[in-house]
C-alpha cells in the first residue's frame, strides 16, 4: 500500500463516519460536535506537535513527535473531510508548489 493509498482509505473511512451516530465513533462524535470542536483538536494536537519536538530537540527521541504528528495529521483530514474537502485537494496544492521557491510562493499569496 502506498502514502497515498492510506490517506484516501483514511478519507473514506472520515467520509462514512459523516453520517454514523455520535455514539458509534470517535470522529462521528466529533462531527456531531461541529466545527468548532474539530478545530480545537487541530490546536490541541498541533500544541502536542511542538511540545513533543522540543522535548526530541532535548533527549534525542524522536518516537514522540510521529505519534503527535500522526494524530495531528488524522484531526486535519478530520476537518478537511468537514470542509468537503480530501487529502488529494492539498496533495494538488503541494504538486502545485513543487519546484517554486518557497519564498516566491508566499510572496504570491500576499495581498496588495
Amino acid at each position: 500500500m502506498t502514502k497515498n493509498d492510506t490517506l484516501a482509505q483514511v478519507a473514506e473511512v472520515l467520509e462514512a463516519r459523516k453520517s454514523a451516530a455520535p455514539d458509534s465513533s470517535y470522529v462521528a462524535k466529533l462531527y456531531h460536535k461541529g466545527l468548532d470542536q474539530i478545530l480545537k483538536k487541530v490546536g490541541e494536537e498541533a500544541t502536542e506537535v511542538v511540545m513533543a519536538a522540543k522535548d526530541a530537540s532535548v533527549d534525542g527521541k524522536t518516537d514522540k513527535v510521529i505519534y503527535e504528528v500522526a494524530d495531528l495529521w488524522f484531526h486535519t483530514l478530520v476537518l478537511l473531510a468537514q470542509q468537503g474537502l480530501h487529502p488529494n485537494d492539498v496533495l494538488k496544492e503541494l504538486e502545485r508548489r513543487f519546484g517554486t521557491s518557497g519564498i516566491v510562493e508566499k510572496a504570491s499569496r500576499k495581498e496588495s
